[in-house]
């Protein structure tokens, strides 16, 4: 093949292959990405020294001091729920990079024209994931770490405990590392689609691959499928145990975790027969039609943006319901009055444990807005194309807020299904071999309960979200001129 001349070299070779080393840190994508890692180390320094600090206390109480199941439960707590943070993250993560490379594809077709290799590429943007990674986990760890140091002496005097314990300590390190490591492996496998652009590719610009493209590809549908049936299975399998042994539950939370990591990889194929029927929710004036066919039309832009917030939701409903069914069938045993004392206490257990997954639900909310900003981004032309052919400011605004209410609602209302379908199934693998009054016997069927007011609080919370989500993208759309955007 011959060789390009440097003056052609130079003419073809974006801008962007010129700059400084580190100028993509100012990209699109990036800094949120930076974000997600500084939460969710965060989160995990917070857990991990949590679980120190209350061994601390429980060991200077003579009736919890030699409780080491009780320790030992608060760990494996922590340690789940820090998994649950890290996974989402990694999940928001892959999105970003996906998307990322959608909008890179003329430069890295470019790049490939002059002699760059797919994988060389590739492997550029991994590091790019690590560095990321790296700076967000150095970020979160200090900041929660100063956090600690300045909250310890509090709780000592609040609960009136004498204690030497230091919060900095070597073993958080391990979420710092966790994250970073993670990140960089969710933007390899979210740069994946750079083994397939081709040179032929610099000629145009933005590309998310259409529908006839990804239904091509069964790579994915297959991994799906697999993933899947194992999950059902667990789920199956954990309700079968736990109706001899609580340890069904540990089981089925294997099997949401298969499920769910399934529905992920298959949200390409899941999201947009459900976005296509909420579509109709939102009328048809021109601005909803439009709005309607840019979610389905990219199939993988919209699943990128819903699936996290699938997530959130989910994890918020799976612990209120379990939480509620729990509730009601001690209320049930004791011939419909409820338990004040029970009732209680699984509240508050409750609101602990939807406040900690709530920061896994903020990493997708994260993830919405930065990627809802990204597709404006790379939507400009289409964007100017459309005022040029007569839409308003006003109208491309309603467009962009109604595409985002489009992607959310669908979100939320496939989140509550999961959340109620994982959160009875949690309660009835960990409640179904426990023997209950009157008769005493089991095992026993644990009815699904649904709580009503942190149902409402999801549903707001995913309303001002939509809101929030669309601000950025909306300025976006509408303060680039027709003109200029045609140009690009």
């Amino acid at each position: 093949m011959t060789a390009l001349a440097p003056s052609v070299v130079d003419t073809i070779v974006p801008e962007a292959a010129r700059t400084p080393r580190l100028a993509w840190l100012r990209e699109r994508g990036m800094g949120a990405t930076i974000l997600v890692s500084a939460i969710s180390t965060a989160f995990g320094v917070v857990l991990l020294s949590a679980t120190g600090y209350l061994a601390v206390a429980l060991g200077s109480n003579p009736d919890y001091g030699s409780s080491d199941t009780m320790i030992f439960v608060l760990a494996l707590l922590s340690g789940i729920l820090l998994g649950v943070a890290v996974y989402v993250a990694a999940i928001v993560t892959a999105n970003t990079f996906s998307t990322i490379i959608a909008g890179r594809t003329r430069r890295i077709a470019l790049m490939r024209l002059i002699g760059a290799t797919a994988r060389s590429q590739r492997s550029e943007v991994a590091t790019q994931g690590l560095v990321v990674g790296a700076i967000g986990a150095v970020i979160g760890l200090v900041l929660s770490t100063i956090g600690m140091v300045v909250a310890v002496p509090l709780l000592n005097r609040a609960l009136e405990i004498t204690s030497d314990w230091s919060p900095v300590q070597p073993v958080l390190l391990v979420p710092a590392a966790a994250v970073a490591l993670t990140t960089w492996i969710a933007a390899w496998s979210g740069s994946r689609r750079v083994l397939a652009v081709t040179p032929l590719e610099a000629l145009g610009g933005s590309v998310e691959r259409s529908r006839e493209e990804i239904a091509a590809k069964r790579g994915r549908r297959a991994g799906g499928v697999v993933l899947g049936a194992i999950g059902v299975a667990l789920l199956v399998g954990g309700l079968l145990l736990g109706l001899l042994h609580p340890l069904g539950v540990l089981v089925a939370f294997f099997g949401g975790l298969f499920s769910f990591t399934a529905v992920s990889i298959s949200a390409v194929s899941i999201m947009p027969p459900l976005l296509k029927a909420t579509g109709r929710l939102f009328g048809k004036s021109v601005t909803a039609r439009l709005a309607a066919q840019n979610a389905v039309r990219y199939p993988e832009r919209s699943s990128r943006m819903a699936i996290g917030v699938v997530m959130g939701v989910a994890l918020v409903v799976m612990f209120a319901v379990a939480a509620e069914s729990a509730k009601s069938l001690v209320a049930a045993s004791a011939g419909g009055v409820p338990d004040a004392g029970f009732n209680e206490m699984m509240d508050v257990f409750s609101t602990v444990m939807m406040c900690l997954v709530a920061v896994s639900a903020v990493i997708a909310a994260v993830g919405l807005v930065n990627l809802l900003t990204i597709g404006v981004v790379q939507r400009k032309r289409e964007l100017g194309l459309l005022r040029a052919l007569g839409l308003t400011s006003a109208q491309i605004r309603r467009m962009v807020l109604i595409e985002a209410a489009h992607v959310t609602v669908t979100a939320l209302l496939f989140g509550l299904t999961l959340g109620v379908l994982y959160g009875w199934v949690a309660a009835q693998s960990l409640l179904g071999s426990v023997a209950m009054p009157p008769l005493w016997m089991s095992p026993t069927f644990v009815a699904p309960a649904i709580p009503l007011l942190p149902v409402a609080i999801v549903i707001v919370a995913t309303a001002a979200l939509t809101l929030t989500a669309a601000v950025a993208p909306t300025r976006i759309a509408t303060r680039t001129a027709p003109v200029e955007a045609l140009s690009e």
